[in-house]
């Protein structure tokens, strides 16, 4: 009877080759399959790293489901098969977690074999609390399930890391600026272990601006530090004094800037007083 073989969940460099580890490279090499997130990837990968691999093969979001059962069939005849993404730790926001359920029901042996990470890397550099932090992945796009996880980071003590595209990066911190309130403080990381790695780190407020300047190049990862504390009950009554007390004060200004002042005044988000706001303005029957 053919002994069964192994699953091996292999970490590669997010950017840097340098970060390939050699027990990940022999890994690769030896392994009679690599299940790879892109096979072009993957070879500039060995390319670059002057490796070779027996055989690849595609595993990706598209074609998990079907490639799986073949994967385990292989392993249960005695071969060795390595999983690997495009970068960093497959499964994580990347595709391969099927892969590894289907293994572990099988009775297969699984193994993984550490290396870079993008969400570890953001987190020890955005200078927060790393005691206790949550991995969001990536929000949903677009209605009432991303507009729940929003709400949900708002109150959440713990650091959050997150990933998000360039294109989305300023509409993300806009929203989570209205959700979390403007001062909230956050660290945007991009091209980790790149040439031009570059750390962002202010408040939300200010990473929206500065995202919104100009195009983001990039894979990001954004850390938002974790609320400190639980707010006091602010009433409807108390921030419409607040927005009447730096309407009279603040003049000229736009209602955009004493909605903000008032936000960071009361530890409020922005979407909380813009609607008090609102209702004023509509009692006083002003369109």
């Amino acid at each position: 009877m053919t002994a069964e073989g192994s699953l091996l969940v292999v970490a590669t460099p997010v950017g840097n080759l340098g970060d390939l580890s050699p027990r990940a490279a022999r890994a690769i090499e030896e392994a009679d399959t690599v299940a790879c997130e892109d096979t072009r990837r993957t070879a500039k990968l060995l390319a670059g790293t002057g490796l070779k691999a027996r055989r690849l093969v595609s595993l990706h979001a598209h074609n998990e489901r079907e490639r799986t059962p073949e994967l385990i069939k292989l392993v249960q005849s005695g071969a060795t098969v390595a999983l690997v993404s495009d970068a960093g730790t497959p499964t994580v926001s990347d595709p391969g977690s099927r892969l590894v359920e289907a293994a572990v029901a099988a009775g297969i042996a699984v193994s993984a074999i550490p290396g870079a990470s993008a969400v570890l890397l953001a987190l020890v550099l955005s200078g927060f609390d790393t005691a206790r932090f949550c991995f969001e992945g990536f929000l949903p796009r677009r209605g009432a399930q991303r507009r729940r996880r929003l709400a949900e980071l708002a109150s959440e003590t713990r650091t959050t890391v997150m990933f998000e595209s360039p294109v989305r990066l300023g509409a993300t911190l806009e929203e989570l600026a209205g959700v979390c309130g403007p001062t909230r403080r956050v660290a945007v990381a991009r091209e980790l272990t790149k040439l031009y790695e570059e750390v962002w780190r202010g408040d939300l407020a200010g990473a929206a601006q500065w995202a919104g300047e100009g195009r983001v190049r990039g894979e990001c990862t954004i850390v938002v530090e974790g609320r400190r504390s639980v707010p006091r009950e602010v009433a409807d009554e108390e921030i419409a004094a607040a927005l009447e007390r730096r309407s009279e004060h603040d003049s000229p200004g736009t209602t955009r800037d004493v909605v903000d002042a008032v936000a960071r005044e009361l530890g409020l988000a922005r979407r909380r007083v813009y609607d008090v706001q609102l209702q004023g303005r509509s009692r006083s029957g002003i369109d």
